[in-house]
């Protein structure tokens, strides 16, 4: 005999059978799936739109019962005699579908990765949360995980099930507030969302996934099933030498990129290249050139292009826009093949607004402050992560460990630090809150950072992390176990403020600005710095590089090719922007290519032939990159001559067995027989001249070694009597 449906339904409240049909019910498990009784066991399934549903178990497909609709929403319900695993086949409008219950699975995550989460201290959270592919009890689908303790109800959606958030709602592991399903049958490549249900019964807008391992390229917003397989890498060699490729006394010299204009195809809509396209074109330019290092703006989703990635939602996700993340991994493979190092710029410090991602992801405020005095970023519209809350400190540092683990990135350059540090940065009296200790600074982030940099220096050997910091916070680049925030390099912005200031003044100013330009020894050992003359600096109104510089044509390009030849020769590690190294006169437009049709112009060329030599010396002389926490191995051998505007730095190798004496002359005055003291007798040989007329300039120099002379000049008994043209920067080598 048949059961009727009060039967089928027996237990269950009327009510709870409205709010599943409805889509309002936030414990399915406890109404769908198999449910044991005296006779057997029940199983009911929730299919709205089906024509009928029948179960079918064995091998052998054969039906073993036919489900009764039980509600008019599409609740189908029936008794089998003992219970047993099974299969639904579903008959739907036009096809036939054959699955598995998602609902007569059991308990998917582990109870220590609850602990974990809960805790902040998963580290592998993308191999956990979001959508991982996975094969439970010999059936093949996909586990998805999501955290939103406050939501009432949180479903999946997608193609699947046609973006109905009525029909996979998800169960809650309470002790953690994640929400678990695996289903059956899905796999990579499948698009999905979140469809939540915040505490209040309101509907939210359908999430992307926090997790989410891939996305739609925008202005798609939804995440997409990846793979879980291990990328094929074949970067042994590279990863086994890392280490020593990225200390503080090895050779590093970034070429900063925006992958998606450094080079756009415009027969082709003016699209931006994809990874393997880059691959191709990018990584052969730049190890021509001589860099170590590629620095990538941020690639972690976004969605407003015009922010440049700086304002991410998918910081588990490689952007859709230049291809998957196989592909992504794949240029980091051939990056080190190629001997360069992959550093991507990565935002922990805010988020946008956009509805669909974290902004009040269950209802509330649960990535961000409540408070917008800590939540709001007013300078960019922004919410801010809460990082007193250990889910979010552990969301985060596990963004970080997947970029490095997972895709082999070499570092990380960490956005507006100085932001998350004061809790006061850009704020007027009365819209910040001072902390427990009633002061400005933010001792969650001050903890965060040294947390985080603390676990990449211990799992991840030879990565390395840089700020990107604009104050004078002490301790930047100090370990955090001696107190300091434990980064490797920190940015020198005010080195790179006041230089810039500096060239741009027509030379005959300069003199009352000398110092501008030797200020930065001061405090070049307090860190580890990168000179950075990065993205931020060639937008915005603030011209190009070339176009800062005062003067006329060739005074323009003279005064750059010195200023770099300066910035080689300073002590720090070396970064220049896409575009820079060609003098391209425009300012950077995230919407077009760099200008290589300069190269045409020998004096845009020759720019690029100055960098080139420039990395080449950099990374050969151990005295230039070998000492930058040395100071011992630096001395102004020159440092007060404001009225003819000359600086001399000596550059001296850990174990003296060379020193370069870098001279810049910073007017468009020659400076003939310009005596300059040295510590060394002997012969001093010119390695490189600003001015050579292969770098179009003038060609004058010294045409040789030079030889010392028994004559005293500052501070020291022997001397060289040099001709140093306009507005150059000579580097003599003594060996």
């Amino acid at each position: 005999m048949t059961p009727g449906h009060n039967a089928l339904l027996a237990s269950i409240e009327p009510s709870s059978v409205q709010a599943l049909v409805e889509g309002r019910y936030g414990n399915p498990f406890g109404v769908l799936g198999q449910h044991p009784t005296d006779g057997g066991s029940i199983i009911r399934v929730f299919m709205p739109g089906a024509l009928s549903v029948e179960v079918l178990v064995g091998e052998s497909g054969q039906p073993l019962t036919r489900l009764q609709l039980v509600h008019a929403g599409g609740l189908f319900a029936g008794c089998l005699d003992q219970p047993a695993a099974y299969r639904l086949r579903i008959h739907w409008p036009g096809t036939i579908q054959e699955t598995e219950d998602p609902y007569s699975f059991g308990l998917l995550l582990g109870d220590l990765d609850l602990h974990l989460i809960a805790q902040g201290t998963h580290y592998e959270l993308g191999q956990v949360l979001g959508a991982q592919p996975m094969t439970i009890e010999g059936v093949s689908g996909v586990r998805f995980a999501v955290w939103a303790p406050n939501a009432r109800r949180v479903s999946v959606v997608g193609d699947f099930n046609s973006w109905d958030g009525r029909r996979n709602p998800m169960r809650l592991r309470r002790e953690a507030g994640i929400w678990e399903l695996f289903i059956p049958r899905l796999g990579p490549g499948e698009r999905y969302k979140f469809e939540v249900i915040g505490p209040h019964g309101q509907l939210l807008p359908q999430k992307a996934d926090p997790v989410a391992r891939a996305s739609e390229a925008a202005p798609g917003s939804a995440s997409i099933v990846a793979r879980s397989e291990p990328f094929p890498w074949t970067d042994g060699s590279w990863m086994n030498a890392r280490a020593a490729r990225q200390t503080e006394n090895a050779p590093i010299s970034v070429y900063e990129v925006h992958a998606g204009s450094w080079l756009r195809l415009e027969k082709e809509g003016n699209r931006s290249l994809y990874w393997t396209e880059l691959a191709d074109r990018l990584i052969p330019y730049v190890s021509e050139l001589g860099f170590t290092h590629i620095e990538l703006l941020p690639i972690t989703e976004y969605p407003f292009g015009g922010s440049w990635g700086y304002q991410p939602l998918g910081l588990f996700a490689p952007t859709g826009r230049y291809g998957t993340p196989e592909d992504f991994a794949e240029f980091v493979n051939r990056c080190h093949e190629a001997g360069l190092g992959i550093i991507l710029d990565w935002v922990p410090a805010h988020f946008p607004t956009d509805v669909w991602g974290l902004a009040q992801f269950d209802g509330t405020a649960l990535y961000e402050h409540q408070d917008p005095r800590e939540g709001f970023h007013q300078d960019w519209n922004t919410l801010i992560y809460n990082l007193g809350r250990n889910e979010v400190k552990g969301f985060l540092i596990a963004s970080a460990l997947h970029w490095i683990e997972r895709f082999h990135v070499d570092a990380l350059r960490v956005d507006a630090v100085a932001s998350m540090l004061y809790r006061d940065y850009s704020r007027r009296a009365g819209e910040w809150v001072p902390n427990k200790c009633g002061g400005r600074e933010n001792l969650e982030s001050i903890e965060f950072f040294k947390h985080l940099n603390s676990i990449i220096a211990h799992r991840c050997h030879g990565a390395i992390t840089i700020a990107e910091e604009s104050t004078a916070f002490p301790g930047v680049t100090k370990p955090a176990e001696e107190g300091g925030l434990g980064f490797t390099l920190k940015w020198n912005m005010g080195w790179m403020h006041d230089t810039l200031h500096y060239m741009e003044q027509d030379p005959i100013y300069r003199s009352y600005n000398h110092g501008a330009f030797t200020f930065g020894m001061v405090y070049a050992y307090s860190e580890r710095f990168v000179l950075p003359l990065s993205h931020d600096e060639v937008v915005h109104g603030k011209g190009s590089l070339i176009r800062k510089m005062p003067g006329d044509q060739w005074q323009r390009f003279a005064n750059l090719r010195a200023y770099f030849g300066f910035m080689w020769a300073h002590p720090g590690k070396k970064l220049l922007f896409m575009g820079g190294e060609i003098a391209q006169e425009r300012e950077w437009n995230h919407d077009a290519s760099v200008a290589w049709e300069l190269l045409n112009n020998p004096l845009h060329s020759g720019i690029q032939r100055l960098v080139r030599d420039l990395n080449r010396i950099y990374a050969t002389e151990p005295a230039l990159h070998g000492t930058d926490t040395a100071p011992e191995c630096f001395e102004w051998a020159v440092v007060d001559d404001h009225v003819n505007s000359v600086f001399a730095m000596l550059r001296v190798a850990r174990d003296g067995g060379s020193i370069i004496l870098a001279v810049s002359n910073m007017t468009p005055v020659p400076r003939i027989g310009y005596r300059i003291g040295v510590p060394r007798t002997g012969l001093w040989h010119e390695i490189l001249n600003t001015d050579a007329e292969i770098y179009g300039g003038s060609n004058m120099g010294n045409g040789g070694p030079q030889h010392t002379e028994n004559i005293s000049a500052h501070r020291h008994s022997i001397s060289l009597a040099l001709t140093i043209p306009p507005l150059s920067t000579l580097l003599f080598r003594w060996k």
